[in-house]
């Protein structure tokens, strides 16, 4: 599948790596339909691309959300046969705090209900139309690349929302390939390291120099750009399938 056939969903697609990603396509000749919240500037963005651009509002979490956003798509752009899961956030907490305050369950909660539900919801209601498609000659239908993260092999400190909920999507991928090959999907994950994304917002200089120099080479943070072109290559080479990338510099925590 060529960038350019490309009709995709994209979660988180208002900012960050979905931002990158949706340029990408609409720069392509394919089309974009951003899945991000009411409050993002996915208006904004699509309105800046084009008409081959769509802001679908919703909340990952709420499934009729995204049922009426998958469906906005399919009105929008005729099918969906890429999704990529960018939608995530990544709150930081210790187990035990200095004041000996516990891990906030609900915290917990959220980040699993966000990054791994919300993802699998998108994924469920995406594959559903996706197995409708003409298949290519070697059968395609669609393509899944979900974001985990390098957090799901390496989890820091403070990290274990975070953690969990990525490493689940990690999980997810080769028994999803598996479960999808019978109607033309393939499913990749990408591990980002750290990225130059609005996650990293409000970190000072000094530590993002810090977080810049755990990078082994280059010596930079990745870009939504890197992100994109990665997407690309996993979106066109159907030899690309249950696999789990990093991006991450040789980065290691």
């Amino acid at each position: 599948m060529q960038l350019s056939t490309v009709r995709a969903l994209v979660t988180g697609g208002a900012s960050g790596l979905g931002e990158g990603t949706v340029r990408a396509i609409v720069a392509a000749g394919g089309m974009a339909t951003i899945i991000d919240l009411a409050t993002s500037k996915g208006a904004q963005l699509a309105a800046e691309l084009g008409p081959n651009a769509t802001f679908a509002p919703c909340d990952v979490t709420q499934t009729d959300q995204v049922a009426e956003a998958v469906q906005l798509a399919v009105s929008a752009m005729g099918t969906v046969n890429l999704n990529v899961n960018c939608a995530g956030i990544s709150p930081a907490q210790r187990m035990i705090g200095r004041d000996g305050s516990l891990f906030n369950l609900d915290l917990f909660r959220k980040t699993i209900e966000i990054n791994l539900i919300g993802t699998f919801d998108v994924i469920r209601q995406a594959a559903g139309v996706m197995s409708k498609n003409e298949p290519g000659n070697s059968g395609e239908r669609g393509v899944v690349i979900n974001v985990s993260s390098v957090a799901a092999i390496e989890g820091q400190k403070g990290q274990a929302a975070y953690t969990a909920s990525k490493g689940g999507l990690l999980a997810l991928t080769l028994m999803l390939a598996r479960d999808l090959a019978d109607v033309g999907i393939r499913v990749n994950t990408i591990c980002p390291g750290v990225m130059d994304t609005p996650m990293l917002a409000g970190v000072d200089e000094k530590r993002r120099e810090g977080i810049i120099n755990l990078n082994v080479f280059p010596k930079r943070l990745g870009t939504p750009a890197d992100f994109a072109h990665l997407v690309k290559f996993l979106t066109e080479n159907e030899m690309m399938n249950g696999e789990v990338v990093r991006l991450d510099a040789a980065v290691r925590l």
